[in-house]
């Protein structure tokens, strides 16, 4: 597991095109992705499993713990972005509940990208 974070402190600023923003690049593939919005309640859980393919975790809002194939846990919050390889086992827990992002492909790779946490 890796933990990342793709906060506005960790991006660009964007001036092309008279534009004015900063941008925090995530992730580029030349593969199939699946890209999903996560919603957990209070006391929701994504259950111990394998990841069936490398899986990026955003979290948007609120905040949790992730843990893996160690079982030690990592507190995660808005800003925060979890990897998990291929095969590997994890799990998501938020006391107060979360909204993320997924993106699973076979070609992930954040550290192209982003700054581990």
């Amino acid at each position: 597991m890796e933990i990342y974070h793709f906060k506005k402190e960790a991006g660009k600023k964007i001036t092309q095109f008279n534009s004015n923003f900063v941008m925090s690049k995530i992730i580029n593939t030349d593969s199939a992705v699946h890209i999903g919005c996560m919603y957990l309640e209070a006391n929701g859980i994504i259950g111990y499993h394998q990841a069936v393919v490398p899986q990026l975790l955003l979290i948007l809002e609120g905040e949790g713990t992730v843990r893996g194939k160690n079982s030690k846990t990592e507190h995660v919050k808005k800003g925060d972005a979890v990897f998990w390889k291929k095969g590997e086992w994890h799990e998501t827990v938020s006391e107060h509940g979360l909204t993320a992002i997924v993106i699973e492909g076979e070609e992930l790779n954040p550290a192209m990208y982003m700054n581990l946490r």
